[in-house]
C-alpha cells in the first residue's frame, strides 16, 4: 500500500472514529434528558470540545501513522536486503512520501467535493432555520456537514488514488 492511501485511510477512520463518537455522545445526552435544545451556548460547548478532540486526534494518529509507516519501510528493507542500513531506509521514506503532481491534483479534486458538502450543509441548515427548526438541528447539520466533507474528501482521494485521475 502506498504512502498516499494509507495515510488517507488513516484519515478516514480518524474523522469516522470522531462523528460517531459525537453523534453517540449527543443521542445518549438527548435519551437521558440531559440536553437542552434552545440553549446553544451548552451546544458550542460540546462542539468545540468534539473540534479539539478532533485535531488533537489528527495529530496523534498522523505521528503514530508515520511511526509506523517508517518501522514498516525498515522491516521491509531489512528483509529483503538482508541488513539494515540507515541511510538506505531514510532514502526509501523520503522517496514514499514525495508528493507529485498527481498527489496536488487529487488534492484539489477531492477538496472540490468536500466544499460542495459543507456548502449543501449550510444552505439546508439556513433552511432549517428559515422554516422554523430549532437552532439546534440547524447547528448539527451544520456541523455534521463539516464532518462528513472531510470523510467525503478521503474517500474521494483513495478513489482518485486507486483509480487514476
Amino acid at each position: 500500500m502506498s504512502y498516499q492511501i494509507a495515510k488517507t485511510v488513516t484519515n478516514i477512520l480518524s474523522g469516522i472514529v470522531v462523528l460517531v463518537v459525537y453523534l453517540f455522545y449527543v443521542s445518549s445526552r438527548y435519551q437521558a434528558d440531559l440536553l437542552v435544545m434552545d440553549e446553544l451556548k451548552s451546544w458550542a460547548q460540546i462542539m468545540l470540545i468534539f473540534i479539539g478532540i478532533g485535531i488533537a486526534m489528527a495529530i496523534v494518529v498522523q505521528i503514530v501513522f508515520h511511526i509506523l509507516f517508517s518501522i514498516g519501510i525498515a522491516v521491509n528493507q531489512s528483509i529483503k536486503n538482508g541488513s539494515c542500513n540507515d541511510q538506505e531506509i531514510e532514502k526509501t521514506i523520503e522517496l514514499e512520501m514525495v508528493e507529485d503532481e498527481m498527489g496536488k491534483l487529487i488534492e484539489l479534486k477531492s477538496m472540490r467535493v468536500s466544499y460542495i458538502i459543507v456548502g449543501v450543509g449550510f444552505v439546508a441548515s439556513l433552511f432549517l432555520l428559515f422554516f422554523d427548526y430549532q437552532a439546534f438541528i440547524a447547528l448539527n447539520v451544520l456541523f455534521a456537514s463539516f464532518f462528513a466533507g472531510g470523510i467525503l474528501d478521503g474517500f474521494t482521494q483513495l478513489y482518485y488514488y486507486l483509480r487514476g485521475v
